[in-house]
């Protein structure tokens, strides 16, 4: 699942706002050409996040149906099951509001809704995950994120790290790297990220 439009609507001045639109453009262009020439990105994703993390049993972990050339953290989310993780998909539950979150594990099933995203059906139950795989379109090794314009992970992020203690780690493929994401006061900062390539811890002041 992905979030159609990142950030607090009216929140980015105009320049910063421009900005973001034209590296989004230049940005999904270089995530297409990696999602073509990344080997084996999904198990090595897997690899690199599971042995930086190693969650708990009983941790619940958010990831999202990939759409487009997302790198695809199905099977990372498999994995971490093994584990004895309870594992979940988001779902929208209205423009500017924060994601919902409901339980799914391989085999589940799902309904399309708004864009064609895949979600778990009402019936699933309804959780909160304390860690949270995020997609995204560029990062930095400060922990900022560039997504899509709508700010629902912005919101999500900042609603769950008021209750109880969230790690969001961002994945994508490494070639989606920037020297800086341009990011302005309500876009929220990253744990940590996790490409095909290798895992970034974030340090957070």
């Amino acid at each position: 699942m992905t979030d159609q439009t990142e950030g607090f609507v009216g929140s980015d001045a105009p320049e910063l706002a421009a900005e973001k639109v034209e590296l989004r453009k230049a940005m999904a262009r270089r995530r297409a050409a990696a999602a073509m020439e990344a080997m084996d990105a999904t198990a090595r994703l897997t690899a690199n996040l599971t042995a930086a993390l190693a969650p708990g049993a009983g941790t619940i972990v958010s990831g999202y149906w990939p759409m487009r050339d997302e790198i695809d953290p199905r099977a990372t989310l498999a994995a971490l099951a093994t584990l004895g993780c309870r594992t979940a998909l988001p779902v929208m539950v209205g423009p500017h509001r924060p994601l919902a979150f409901r339980a799914w594990e391989w085999g589940d099933p799902l309904v399309k809704v708004e864009f064609g995203v895949s979600e778990p059906t009402p019936e699933a139950e309804e959780v909160e995950p304390s860690l949270l795989l995020v997609p995204m379109l560029a990062f930095d090794r400060t922990g900022q994120r560039l997504g899509y314009g709508g700010g629902f992970y912005d919101r999500t992020l900042a609603a769950l790290r008021g209750r109880h203690a969230v790690r969001a780690i961002g994945v994508a493929y490494g070639a989606q790297e920037v020297d800086a994401v341009p990011s302005g006061p309500y876009d929220v900062v990253l744990d940590g990220i996790c490409t095909e390539r290798e895992f970034i811890e974030i340090e957070r002041s």
